[in-house]
């Protein structure tokens, strides 16, 4: 399997698909590459050079006991974009990948970014706080923590209901989805994702907005459950230098997956756009 190393030895499995412009996809919590199947196949169909990494602790990558942090997120992508030297690459994050794509741009990104995407991102920060109001309790965090630990297969056989909206009137569950997002997630390690929930919840990622300078496309679901949009995307593009929201009307936080026809041509749409 391809992999680069880092600085501290891990090991981060990542897949390299086509020639052309290199589009980078950041996987949310707890998932893994493979979870960005729809987009990869859609834009190497287009003509362009598509990547996509296990984060550290995560999938086919190394399971550290460290490093499952924001700042160390975004070095191990720097790490895998100066490796597979990418230039003019547009990089695509979803959720918690939302959050590395926004540090990684705003620290590492520097003459190798062309744009960025932010889809049902945690930026700026979920939880609540005197200066984030309108943010999720902490107690909704050590939740997610406790169930965790205490069987995470379940907790992860629960996650995806919400997570693709099946639990709206009308909807019907996809098992094959359902399950496949069970086997990304119990792939990782227990403790990298333990201790990732605090990465996605706690870190402050506005000054990394106001640092950005390239064309960001804001995406977000109304109905997104795991991200809600008031504290989260519609904060994200008023900070924004270049920013851009789109907003779907009742779709769910994993709207990458159950509708791909609808964000793939938008996405194609930014990213061809002058």
């Amino acid at each position: 399997m391809p992999t680069i190393t880092t600085q501290d030895g891990a090991q981060i499995f990542y897949k390299d698909w086509g020639k052309g412009q290199p589009i980078v996809f950041h996987h949310g919590w707890p998932l893994s590459a493979d979870d960005w199947d729809a987009q990869m196949i859609f834009f190497l169909r287009q003509g362009y050079r598509v990547i996509a990494h296990d984060r550290r602790g995560h999938g086919r990558s190394s399971q550290t006991d460290s490093g499952h942090e924001m700042d160390t997120y975004a070095a191990d992508v720097a790490a895998l974009a100066q490796a597979l030297d990418l230039r003019d690459a547009i990089h695509v994050g979803h959720s918690t990948g939302g959050g590395e794509v926004a540090r990684y741009v705003a620290r590492h990104g520097k003459g190798r970014v062309a744009k960025a995407v932010l889809i049902g991102a945690v930026p700026p920060i979920m939880v609540k706080s005197d200066k984030n109001p309108g943010g999720l309790p902490l107690e909704v965090f050590d939740d997610f923590r406790k169930q965790l630990a205490a069987n995470r297969a379940k907790f992860y056989w629960d996650v995806p209901i919400p997570f693709y909206g099946f639990n709206r009137e009308g909807a019907q569950i996809s098992e094959p989805i359902r399950q496949n997002w069970w086997r990304q997630g119990m792939m990782g390690a227990a403790n990298a994702h333990y201790e990732c929930i605090k990465a996605f919840s706690e870190t402050d990622f506005n000054e990394d907005l106001k640092a950005i300078d390239v064309p960001v496309l804001v995406m977000h679901g109304d109905d997104d459950q795991i991200v809600p949009i008031a504290d989260s995307a519609l904060l994200s593009a008023k900070i924004l230098k270049n920013g851009t929201l789109k907003v779907y009307p009742g779709l769910p936080h994993g709207m990458c997956t159950t509708h791909a026809d609808i964000i793939n041509p938008d996405l194609l749409a930014f990213i061809q756009a002058s």
